[in-house]
């Protein structure tokens, strides 16, 4: 009895979930076999979940309209150097405020914080003339190097804070016991069990460069240097009107490096997101 009791309870919240998740896949599921559709059938009425005759011309039409192929190169290139060096810089940073102590510390990580308040569109005019000066619109270093070292970089940095925070100091002390200085306790030691957090902080630092609308709009002119999210609005007819069809094949084709990234690392990045939040 209370076995068959036990089985109930599980289908119950089974069934409950499935529910619950359909807001979340409907739209996926409408995008993606809505590409396969010619425009007309899109919006009828009855809608269908499945096409009621597979149309594969739209996925051509994504690489005749314009260069997209490059787009898509430009995009995954920026988003993986950005995500590396997000990494790197959050790393260092955040492990130097989570184990060396200095004068002015809480008050130096309460000023990097701020940074986190602060709008895009704020800065988006100074760095834009900064950038002009320095000869680097439309190129691709602004998109670089604006996401490595503003907000996302913050972000990151607090989590990679909060997570070195939380490892036991007496592996560091056993470590410089042995002989490890600083940078050998944080390459050897640190470094090697901050896996989960870094992996949450890819994932984080993947989306937003990957998903970044504005700041291409910005420093970009070039349609051979453009990047995804500014491609995507691209596809639109003689009249301006919008590509149904084409624009959903070409967001399908945008979603395939976010969903593989996030399945890659789903493990590490819940495990990375329980830790960073254990110790203030």
């Amino acid at each position: 009895m209370r076995r068959d009791l036990k089985t109930r309870s599980k289908l119950a919240l089974y069934a409950l979930l499935c529910v619950f998740c359909v807001p979340f896949v409907f739209p996926t599921w409408w995008m993606v076999t809505s590409s396969f559709k010619p425009v007309g059938q899109i919006f009828a009425m009855p809608p269908r979940l499945l096409p009621a005759h597979w149309d594969f011309s739209a996925y051509s039409q994504v690489f005749e309209f314009q260069p997209f192929a490059r787009q898509y190169f430009n995009s995954c290139y920026i988003a993986l150097v950005v995500t590396l060096g997000t990494m790197v810089v959050a790393s260092l940073a955040g492990y130097a405020f989570a184990r060396i102590r200095f004068p002015g510390q809480n008050a130096l990580f309460l000023v990097v914080l701020i940074g986190l308040l602060i709008p895009s569109e704020v800065t988006i005019v100074p760095l834009f003339r900064i950038f002009e000066s320095l000869g680097l619109t439309d190129t691709h270093w602004p998109l670089i190097l604006v996401p490595m070292l503003g907000a996302p970089s913050v972000l990151a940095t607090f989590i990679m804070r909060q997570f070195f925070i939380s490892l036991p100091v007496e592996l560091e002390e056993a470590a410089r016991v042995d002989g490890l200085g600083q940078f050998g306790v944080f390459f050897r030691i640190a470094l090697p069990l901050a896996r989960p957090a870094l992996a949450a902080v890819a994932i984080f630092t993947f989306l937003n460069s990957w998903n970044m609308y504005l700041e291409p709009i910005v420093y970009l002119s070039t349609p051979e240097k453009f990047t995804i999210p500014q491609a995507l609005a691209q596809f639109v007819d003689a009249y301006g009107g919008p590509m149904w069809n084409v624009q959903l094949a070409a967001a399908s084709l945008t979603s395939l490096p976010v969903l593989v990234v996030f399945v890659v690392a789903q493990r590490q990045f819940v495990e990375g997101l329980a830790h960073s939040g254990l110790k203030g």
